[in-house]
């Protein structure tokens, strides 16, 4: 099967009805934060909550009543895991799926609900996929790749149709990378409908396996990532040339921009992103000259993110804004004193959120004492008026981290 247009046309009809055309909206408070003119296209939206839909489905229509009657395999750390479980089930095919023992607990609960058998296994995607493909051979499965598959590629790149459908003269797609099969299909709709479009992909700066193979680095890959959707070793064999094509530009992003990231989907337009969904954005806030006055199409892949990693993640950032800070005070051990503190604070405007004695430090006087205290402030000119105050009031104050501030 040849990837082209037509291809991606034709798995547009398959899907149609199946899948939602998702909205593709403009994005006022991301634009006036990057200085380019962004319009976000939310996959989050769908059944699952990601865009792999797309391809699972048209590769699920692709398969004979036989094919489907020996039933699916697929190894994934949780989107592509869902979607095929999903659309297996509505198409009455027996499915297994394998994921890593990495993948967030909320994406193998999800996967196990809508029908697949879940198989966890292996500390990452090569490994799921090892155990996987003896699966397959065991039981006469066929194989739903995630990503290096033509008619999964053809599939998610009906995206890039509805989004030029929308706005037809955007200049640039930001597409996030892992295995390459989303960018790929994007890139050959986008680059046929719009010849001179400019496809700039973002890929995890722990996981650079597409940037390796396109530039023949040899970056070390592997950690913990928030992006772990697109944490992916090894890339596609299909995917690799067409990337190579297609794609002008692979940004990397470090951990702290898809955290920003994430939260800025959720802050500013009151939408849930994964890592791996927020990479787009995270690519335009790690190199914001590259975009500055351009149109984009953003694609928000996925949504399914651990509520307790977002909530950390809504917490760091606070922190980096300064809008939680943790004080260290020196003071004299005596009654009284740490109300004085909290009066003080209070007349400030800094509301307290923990507060810990420690009496044991030996570089205070055995009647003294350190007090750490966590409060919420209105901004970093806020935050610092307040260290300021307390060391006018003689607490020689010391900035600390929230979290050594709780040790």
């Amino acid at each position: 099967m040849n990837i082209t247009l037509d291809a991606i046309m034709a798995a547009q009809r398959a899907i149609a009805g199946a899948v939602l055309r998702t909205p593709m909206l403009p994005a006022p408070k991301l634009s006036g934060l990057t200085g380019a003119e962004v319009f976000v296209k939310y996959e989050n939206l769908q059944v699952t909550n990601s865009f792999k839909e797309r391809g699972a489905l048209a590769k699920l229509l692709s398969l004979s009543q036989t094919e489907r009657a020996r039933g699916v395999i697929a190894m994934s750390a949780g989107n592509h895991a869902q979607a095929v479980a999903y659309h297996a089930k509505r198409l009455d095919i027996p499915a297994t799926i394998v994921m890593p023992v990495t993948t967030p607990h909320v994406k193998v609960i999800a996967t196990a609900e809508h029908g697949a058998e879940v198989v966890v296994e292996g500390e990452t995607l090569a490994d799921a996929q090892a155990r996987a493909e003896v699966i397959a051979r065991e039981r006469n499965r066929i194989w739903v790749h995630p990503y290096d598959d033509p008619h999964v590629i053809a599939g998610q790149g009906t995206i890039a149709l509805e989004m030029l459908d929308e706005i037809p003269d955007l200049d640039v797609l930001v597409v996030p990378i892992g295995g390459g099969g989303l960018i790929s299909g994007s890139a050959i709709a986008a680059k046929a409908r719009r010849p001179g479009i400019d496809i700039i992909g973002a890929e995890a700066a722990l996981y650079p396996s597409m940037w390796n193979a396109v530039k023949g680095d040899n970056r070390p890959i592997g950690g913990a990532t928030l992006a772990e959707g697109i944490a992916v070793k090894t890339i596609g064999k299909l995917t690799l040339p067409l990337v190579r094509e297609h794609v002008s530009e692979i940004v990397l992003v470090d951990e702290v921009m898809l955290e920003r990231a994430v939260n800025l989907f959720l802050t500013l337009q009151k939408s849930m992103a994964e890592g791996a969904g927020a990479a787009g954005l995270a690519a335009m806030l790690a190199k914001p000259g590259r975009f500055r006055g351009k149109k984009i199409g953003l694609i928000l892949c996925g949504g399914n993110i651990d509520p307790r990693i977002l909530a950390s993640i809504m917490v760091r950032e606070l922190e980096r804004e300064s809008r939680i800070v943790s004080f260290r005070l020196t003071i004299p051990d005596r009654p009284g004193v740490l109300g004085v503190i909290a009066t003080r604070l209070g007349q400030l405007g800094a509301n307290i959120l923990e507060v810990d004695h420690r009496r044991l430090f030996l570089d205070v006087p055995a009647k003294g004492a350190k007090l750490d205290v966590t409060v919420e402030t209105r901004d970093r000119t806020h935050a610092d008026d307040i260290f300021k105050a307390m060391e006018a009031d003689g607490y020689r104050p010391a900035r600390i981290e929230a979290a050594t501030a709780m040790e």
